[in-house]
């Protein structure tokens, strides 16, 4: 039997529930480990970054609509899918870091658990963060929260899967939508975990993962007006001051970045970091 031919892959982008290949089309090499060729990645530009979050943006509004209990089952729903493929992830994750698979496997789980740990806090983060509020008077208010909008995120560049999925799951709890830069190193992970959201109930937009340079692609969407909140958790490493002033521009919300083994770790901080409260005043029946 002859030796089959290689098929060299060339990931792409997702953008509104698609798979683009970046307007300029410009690639990169992802490298393993031991330095072998794995497959080239799109390279996004500033208009993959726009039309990124034009599908953010029209998005937002049906998953913030969306019942919180509804949120929660679709977010249960990626989960379900990554526990589904988990073989695959460990293999890229081995490939591109050169850990051990065993290690590999413990981040994948670790994703999983914080995805649905994220899940399950729905349809219960509106009774923690919001309150019915003392007044003085015959009437009464009731503060809830509710969603920033469009939210966009630099993962961590460190990590393939784990530091990707804990700063896309908070932001998308209270009903945001997201654009997230992927670890430039590790993207495979990100486009795989697209290829999840394709094929679960997330709607298209809600969710849209761009790879390749954040240093490229990060100021254009600090400065974005239609961006309403920046997470700047893997941002470490870029100039992350003058992403904080280019988002002031537009009185964009800013998450510092993070550092340490502890950055980007399951809390009810990081779903309240994209949250507004709407307070609302009522008055009472005198009789």
């Amino acid at each position: 039997m002859s030796k089959r031919l290689t098929v060299p892959k060339t990931y792409k982008l997702y953008i509104g529930g698609k798979f683009p290949r970046s307007e300029s089309g410009r690639t990169y090499e992802v490298i393993s480990s031991k330095g072998d060729f794995l497959a080239n990645a799109a390279l996004a530009s500033r208009k993959d970054a726009r039309d990124a979050v034009t599908a953010a943006r029209g998005a937002v509004k049906g998953w913030a609509g969306a019942t919180a209990y509804n949120r929660g089952q679709v977010l249960y729903r990626v989960a379900e899918i990554l526990e589904g493929r988990k073989a695959q992830f460990v293999d890229e994750i081995v490939q591109q870091t050169g850990i051990s698979s065993s290690a590999a496997a413990a981040e994948v789980d670790e994703a999983i658990d914080r995805w649905v740990w994220y899940a399950g806090w729905c349809d219960k983060f509106g009774q923690v963060a919001g309150n019915g509020n003392p007044v003085a008077g015959p009437y009464f208010n009731i503060s809830v929260p509710e969603p920033t909008g469009v939210v966009a995120v630099v993962a961590p560049q460190d990590t393939a899967l784990v530091g990707l999925v804990s700063a896309i799951a908070p932001a998308l709890v209270s009903g945001n939508s997201v654009v997230v830069i992927a670890s430039q190193r590790f993207p495979l992970s990100a486009i795989s975990l697209a290829e999840v959201l394709a094929t679960s109930d997330v709607p298209g937009g809600v969710i849209n993962v761009l790879t390749g340079s954040p240093a490229e692609i990060a100021p254009w969407l600090a400065s974005h007006p239609d961006v309403h909140g920046l997470d700047l958790v893997g941002a470490g490493d870029l100039d992350w001051i003058d992403l904080q002033i280019a988002a002031a521009e537009t009185l964009t919300r800013v998450l510092p970045p993070e550092q340490g083994p502890d950055a980007a770790s399951p809390s009810l901080e990081r779903i309240a970091a994209f949250t507004e409260t709407k307070t609302v005043w009522h008055t009472k029946s005198l009789i």
